[in-house]
């Protein structure tokens, strides 16, 4: 089932999908390509649903610019902006996966809803 739906000042599009027996749920080939989906998408948990996107690579993105951005505002400069910045890429990954892998074990205790900051924390990195 499709429908067109009016969010705010956004017309959005809206179609049911079925989830399997195997809680797999299939993206429709037109929502797939118009958002460049590839081999990989991220699951976000919010407070009232799941975000489900194509998984963007951090390797030259807006991602990468915050963070030299950052590190630029800290002071780092030459060489050793450099390294830091090698630091800060590396451990993106791991990061993500642990939030994740928190965010699996929360859903499984079943303790009910939680703010958003309470499982990922505040803005402050540290590596």
């Amino acid at each position: 089932m499709k429908s067109n739906v009016t969010v705010g000042r956004t017309m959005t599009e809206r179609k049911i999908i079925s989830v399997s027996i195997k809680r797999q749920l299939t993206i429709p080939q037109k929502y797939y390509e118009a958002l460049g989906f590839d081999n990989e998408a991220e699951c976000i948990l919010q407070e009232d649903g799941l975000l489900i996107r194509p998984l963007r690579s951090v390797d030259g993105g807006e991602f990468s610019e915050q963070i030299l951005a950052d590190l630029i505002a800290q002071g780092y400069e030459g060489p050793v902006l450099l390294e830091k910045f090698s630091e800060y890429i590396r451990a993106v990954r791991p990061a993500v996966l642990r939030m994740i892998e928190d965010a699996e074990e929360y859903v499984k205790s079943g303790k009910g809803k939680i703010p958003r900051e309470t499982l990922f924390g505040g803005d402050d990195v540290n590596v």
